[in-house]
């Protein structure tokens, strides 16, 4: 399996309750978020959200898509949500949420492993266009989340 270590800031003119109710809200992802296809519930987890699985369906720049569920495994509101993925792709991701004054800083960590055999196969030499794809998709998120708080994106790398 190709392995990738992923990075994403983000920085939001909003408060941080703001910026965590929208992430935390995967639910309504594909409103704001042009590449989330599709978030099914599939468990609910505890009363905070704990234990949750979900199944994601992302679309891309690139002409493919991938489906994978996501179990959430840590929640401390409104600073960290952390998940397991297993499907087209297995890993880990965590956001971490930082206030600074009125703003908020968004880092999402992404550690995971493709199990596509045509993503593996070419991996070596398509994982710079792997990450490009990933960097595009996230920096759509930042921009939709940005509209969807009625905000400004201060930074997205």
């Amino acid at each position: 399996m190709a392995r990738f270590a992923l990075v994403s800031n983000w920085h939001l003119a909003a408060p941080i309750d703001s910026v965590w109710d929208a992430l935390y809200g995967v639910e309504h992802w594909p409103e704001w978020w042009p590449y989330v296809k599709k978030v099914e519930s599939i468990e609910p987890g505890d009363a905070d959200g704990v234990g949750a699985l979900r199944r994601y369906t992302w679309g891309s720049r690139l002409p493919y898509q991938l489906t994978f569920e996501m179990r959430v495994t840590r929640l401390e509101k409104p600073r960290t949500i952390e998940g397991d993925a297993v499907g087209e792709l297995c890993g880990q991701g965590r956001w971490t949420l930082s206030p600074v004054g009125d703003t908020t800083r968004v880092r999402y960590d992404w550690a995971v492993s493709t199990t596509r055999p045509w993503m593996n196969r070419l991996a070596p030499l398509l994982a710079p266009a792997f990450r490009w794809n990933h960097n595009q998709v996230m920096a759509a998120g930042a921009r939709g989340l940005a509209r969807h708080l009625g905000v400004r994106l201060l930074s997205a790398q």
